[in-house]
C-alpha cells in the first residue's frame, strides 16, 4: 500500500449520491488538495458541490471498469465507493471487479461514511506530518 494519498476515486450508487456529496462537503478542505477521479454521474454531483473532478463514464457505461484499470496501472491511491447494499445494480460484475482489484493491489477502499471518516482522518494526519 502506498503511504501517501494523492489521487482518489469517488463512486456512489444512485441511492448514495446525496450522502456522498454531503460527506465530502464536510471534508472539502482536505479533498481540494487531492486529484479526484469519479464515475460520470457521481463526478457531476461532486463538481456541483465545488470539487474539481476528472469524470469518467457513468458506472453502468463502463466508469467502474475505467477506474479499475487505473488501479491496475497504479494511478489510484484510495477509493471511496458508497455502495447501496439494498439495490440491484446491472453493472454488479464491474463493481465486484473493482473491489477485487482494490484487494489485489492493496488500495484502501471505503464503502460507507464510517470508513470514509477513518480514511480522511488518516489522510489529514499524513498531510499535517
Amino acid at each position: 500500500m502506498k503511504t501517501e494519498i494523492h489521487k482518489i476515486a469517488m463512486i456512489a450508487h444512485d441511492g448514495k449520491k446525496a450522502e456522498m456529496v454531503g460527506f465530502f462537503k464536510d471534508h472539502i478542505a482536505v479533498l481540494q488538495r487531492m486529484d479526484i477521479v469519479a464515475t460520470g454521474t457521481t463526478g457531476s454531483h461532486l463538481q456541483k458541490a465545488g470539487l474539481t473532478v476528472d469524470c469518467k463514464a457513468s458506472g453502468p457505461r463502463g466508469g467502474d471498469a475505467q477506474i479499475a484499470a487505473m488501479i491496475v496501472d497504479g494511478e489510484i491511491d484510495a477509493v471511496f465507493f458508497f455502495r447501496d447494499p439494498m439495490g440491484k445494480h446491472p453493472h454488479e460484475p464491474d463493481v465486484q471487479m473493482l473491489m477485487r482489484l482494490c484487494d489485489l493491489y492493496d488500495v484502501p477502499l471505503a464503502t460507507n461514511p464510517a470508513a470514509g471518516h477513518m480514511f480522511l482522518a488518516g489522510i489529514e494526519a499524513q498531510q499535517e506530518a
